[in-house]
């Protein structure tokens, strides 16, 4: 059964949603993960998402800030979201869906950005990036029985040399340090997670999710960075088809700074 999942952070939901109905259009995912909603619960285009064809919606989200949420063509149970480093933020949802005979949990982060300072004594928001990782590390692949994950979100780390445009220069920038990348590399690692990204498109190629707003002509700076991750249980990984990067996406009509990732998989 083939098997489609996109994640995207979309920086605002309601202001880019004909962004979001392009890549519907054009990309029909069975499953889309959305993170930095920025909206409340009770605000969100539930109606407009249904009439596309996704009546599953799970919805983890906050006035103005952070929020999540996972839309699906198929049903899912046992929706549950993790307050990390219990400070309120919505940051996490995750659901139970049924593809084929096959169960699936699908996780949707947003991992903090960590402000612009990478010294956790002076820079609270970098201490709660690292504090939120590290709670990170207790998520297994293989958690339920009988169950397969799929992680997937707006990580806010580039974790080799090859993720960023220039490795020497973002050593000591946040998303790219070593106590960041390590932190995610270990993450992985424990948890018997697959970076299907990688898997598809193997080190040494560079791999960008992430152009900054700054930059007064993205396309010829390209100073990009894989901010943006799928993961999956180590069942699931044999059965990748293909990833696409869908990097034309930062050129549309007010764009997210940060473009879709599309997961092929037949299960």
């Amino acid at each position: 059964m083939a098997f489609k999942i996109a994640t995207w952070n979309i920086n605002s939901v309601r202001l880019r949603m004909p962004i979001v109905e392009r890549l519907i259009m054009e990309v029909a995912p069975d499953v889309l993960c959305l993170q930095e909603t920025k909206c409340p619960n009770d605000l969100f285009p539930r109606e407009r998402f249904e009439a596309l064809g996704y009546p599953h919606i799970a919805m983890n989200g906050q006035k103005g800030y952070h929020g999540v949420a996972t839309l699906s063509k198929m049903p899912f149970d046992d929706v549950v979201t993790q307050d990390y480093c219990a400070v309120g933020d919505a940051r996490h949802l995750s659901a139970r869906i049924a593809v084929g005979q096959r169960a699936i949990r699908v996780h949707n982060l947003y991992v903090p950005a960590g402000g612009d300072e990478p010294d956790p004594a002076i820079n609270p928001k970098f201490r709660h990036k690292l504090d939120f990782v590290e709670e990170m590390r207790s998520m297994r692949a293989s958690g339920e029985p009988g169950v397969s994950s799929i992680l997937v979100g707006d990580l806010n780390i580039a974790p080799f040399p090859e993720d960023v445009w220039s490795h020497k220069q973002l050593l000591k920038v946040v998303s790219h340090t070593p106590v960041e990348t390590e932190g995610l590399l270990r993450v992985i690692a424990e948890g018997g997670w697959s970076d299907l990204v990688r898997q598809a498109l193997p080190l040494p190629e560079k791999v960008y999710t992430w152009w900054s707003y700054r930059a007064k002509d993205w396309t010829a700076a390209d100073r990009g960075r894989r901010l943006d991750h799928v993961w999956s249980s180590a069942d699931l990984s044999p059965h990748l088809t293909s990833v696409e990067i869908l990097r034309d996406a930062r050129g549309w009509e007010r764009p997210s700074d940060h473009v879709p990732i599309v997961v092929s998989l037949d299960i």
